[in-house]
């Protein structure tokens, strides 16, 4: 079901309100504040916003002090200082806005959405993708997303990965939730399409932690604890059909670390296909890491009543299995 959304013309125009207007606050450190962060001291000073907010604007100029403009929000503060800040729009206080954009609703009630994602959709505004994000999406799908931390998002998938998401609807939706996806009890399953023919046992487990690259700090990695920070990391992963050129598996988070499954696969030897970040390599006219989210199960927040959807394939992928020769009829849980 596709349903184009169109921002609500009240809450668009509150939205603009913010966006142009820009104040100036003239303010003046006390004996407490000697010695403390820029930031930390306009979180007291300025308290209506956050202080991501407030690091932004330093970063950006907004705050001068003694007639000197600060743009180091780690900055030690002296006490009987005076000085002033701009409070004004950035990039990411701009980006909470509604657009028009259409939506694959797979399940829509009062208190959650099941949204079957497109490869190339951001699901979160972040640098060099302030609009156009499935956010942006929501907040014009329903103005009450406007209520909502991150409108309802408790779970992402990576811009180039498509498939299945829950959003939250309601506020008592998104806690529990949230807390469901912490207590592993959102199942959540793959397919991935890998480089490599697979040998060995058809269902394996892995229990690899990850985190951060200590090589490239731009990716993450599967590391060892004892030299490096990271989380546990566990991923099942079965094989589906196997062929010449590479692989089809299902693979089922059991916990939700980032690139979780990308790490593991790559760490296997079986790169995704076009994952170019994580050791794959285009092929079978894939121009996209392959990678499908095609089963979502839980319990409704509210009613507790189970629910379950499945996604079939992007056309991208078809293609790919069938120029592989690779067999796929649906995958029985």
């Amino acid at each position: 079901m596709i349903i184009s959304t169109a921002p609500n013309v009240d809450v668009d125009e509150q939205m603009s309100d913010i966006q142009l207007e820009s104040e100036v606050r003239m303010f003046q450190f006390s004996e407490l504040h000697h010695g403390m962060r820029l930031d930390r001291v306009l979180v007291n000073l300025v308290p209506e916003f956050s202080r991501s907010y407030l690091q932004q604007l330093i970063e950006l100029g907004s705050v001068c002090i003694d007639d000197q403009v600060v743009n180091k929000a780690a900055q030690k503060v002296k006490a009987f200082a005076t000085g002033q800040i701009e409070l004004r729009p950035t990039p990411q206080s701009q980006a909470f806005k509604a657009e028009d954009m259409a939506l694959d609703l797979v399940h829509v009630d009062e208190h959650v959405l099941v949204i079957n994602k497109p490869a190339g959709l951001v699901v979160h505004p972040a640098p060099g993708n302030w609009s156009g994000t499935l956010m942006n999406g929501l907040l014009g799908f329903d103005e009450r997303a406007f209520l909502l931390p991150r409108a309802g998002i408790v779970h992402r998938l990576d811009k180039d990965t498509s498939g299945l998401m829950v959003v939250a609807r309601s506020r008592v939706a998104m806690d529990a939730l949230v807390h469901a996806i912490a207590a592993r009890d959102v199942k959540r399953q793959y397919l991935a399409l890998a480089h490599g023919v697979w040998k060995g046992e058809s269902r394996r487990e892995i229990h690899q932690p990850i985190g951060r690259d200590p090589l490239n700090r731009l990716r993450m990695a599967v590391v060892n604890l004892n030299t490096h920070a990271g989380k546990l990391a566990h991923t099942d992963i079965e094989l589906l059909a196997n062929g010449g050129s590479g692989c089809l598996v299902r693979c089922t988070l059991q916990t939700g670390r980032t690139h979780q499954i990308r790490v593991h696969l790559s760490a296997m030897g079986h790169p995704l296909v076009a994952d170019t970040v994580y050791g794959g390599a285009l092929a079978a006219g894939m121009n996209r890491q392959a990678l499908h989210a095609f089963r979502l199960a839980f319990a409704h927040p509210v009613t507790g009543v189970p629910l379950a959807f499945e996604s079939s394939l992007p056309t991208d992928f078809s293609r790919a299995l069938d120029q592989w020769g690779l067999q796929y009829n649906g995958v029985q849980i």
